[in-house]
């Protein structure tokens, strides 16, 4: 009894045991083995590199070196381009001053003698051409309009005599020889009397009393007043002195061999107390300076801008040599380094390109160039840094 009855409970058991590994493997069968994080993210980043790499297919990378600007970026960028020059030379450095030019100072004389009425201005005080400076009182002026009047009065009696023996001309009263007579009379009278009114003219057109102004023949500032009021002043004596501070220009002086080598329109680079600026030459006179010194003078005008007031000290740098051949030139600020070599920013249609070039001497703001340039080529100049630092930032940006 006992022994059918394990064989019973061993056989439940082995049926039991057989069902629960069985639907355990068919369990096991029919689910898929789950992934590790590594092998979920491999698709996924294979995906975006794909995808990266189709992007840049698309949009195609700048060839190295250049910088690709829109001229509106180039306009607000304020760089300029310039074509390649030729020059060369060597360059003087000169000591000189700012000057007014000769037609920018006036000293002012009274045409006539006379007593100094009332002075109209004070030194530091602007004016215009033409205006009164001192007022004189002057007899000599009175005689003048007091021919004036004469001289007037004598030519309208010789024109009304001319025209009188013309009509009697006409009518056979008189001879023609006394009508030519009377016409030449009428035509001296009109001539004497327009000198006696130019003579006035120039004296400052006093009237009847010998009131005259003397004013001034030019636009600027009263320097210099040497009259007042109840004092006499002789003809031709100096009353005021003026000068237009905005006319001025540039005075060096220079050794003599310098007249043979500096040409006018040279172009110098100038500094003054407000900073650089470019100046061209205007005038350069040899034998000029003090008496048997042989000292050239060079004067020069500024390339734009102003000048500092007269009497400032500046020197300048003018570059000698033949400006129309020698080595290609570019302007100095157009030559920049770039990991570690020289280069100039060449113009082409999308943007500049970084040049390599091997650069010479500097002279008047300006570099030559020995190599790497043909002569027809247009480069960055002003603000060309600022090509340098885009090319630095577009290199760095492709390295990561």
């Amino acid at each position: 009894m006992r022994s059918k009855t394990s064989n019973k409970t061993l056989l439940i058991g082995g049926v039991a045991a057989l069902v629960i590994l069985g639907g355990g493997g068919l369990y096991m069968a029919l689910q898929k083995p789950s992934a590790t994080p590594a092998e979920e993210a491999a698709p996924a980043k294979a995906a975006d590199q794909a995808e990266g790499e189709a992007g840049h297919a698309d949009e195609g990378e700048t060839p190295e070196g250049v910088v690709e600007l829109s001229a509106e970026q180039l306009k607000a960028a304020g760089i300029s381009i310039v074509a390649v020059s030729r020059g060369g030379g060597g360059e003087t450095r000169l000591s000189g001053r700012v000057e007014a030019m000769t037609d920018a100072r006036a000293a002012v004389g009274a045409m006539v003698g006379g007593t100094v009425e009332r002075v109209l201005v004070a030194p530091g005080q602007t004016v215009r051409a033409g205006q009164p400076l001192i007022s004189l009182v002057s007899g000599e002026g009175a005689a003048l309009r007091a021919d004036i009047d004469a001289a007037s009065a004598a030519a309208t009696a010789a024109r009304q005599a001319f025209q009188r023996n013309r009509n009697l001309a006409d009518q056979g009263v008189v001879a023609r020889q006394e009508v030519e007579a009377s016409q030449a009379q009428a035509a001296s009278a009109e001539a004497m009397a327009r000198a006696a009114r130019a003579r006035a003219t120039a004296a400052g057109s006093p009237n009847a009393s010998g009131r005259m102004s003397v004013v001034s023949p030019i636009s600027g500032v009263v320097t210099n007043v040497q009259v007042g009021p109840g004092g006499f002043v002789a003809q031709g004596g100096v009353v005021a002195e003026v000068t237009n501070p905005a006319r001025v220009e540039l005075v060096f002086n220079a050794p003599p061999q310098l007249a043979a080598q500096v040409r006018v329109g040279s172009r110098m680079r100038v500094t003054g107390p407000q900073g650089e600026f470019d100046a061209l030459v205007v005038g350069v006179a040899a034998d000029a300076g003090l008496q048997d010194s042989g000292a050239t003078v060079i004067r020069a005008r500024p390339d734009g801008g102003g000048l500092p007031p007269a009497g400032s000290p500046v020197t300048g740098a003018v570059v000698t040599g033949n400006p129309s051949g020698g080595a290609l030139t570019v302007p100095s600020e157009a030559v920049q380094t770039v990991d570690g070599a020289t280069v100039v920013f060449v113009r082409n249609d999308h943007g500049f390109r970084a040049q390599p070039v091997l650069a010479g001497r500097q002279a008047g703001g300006s570099t030559e160039i020995l190599r790497g340039l043909t002569g027809t080529e247009r480069v960055a100049a002003a603000n060309a840094f600022l090509l340098k630092a885009e090319l630095a930032k577009g290199e760095a940006e492709h390295g990561h």
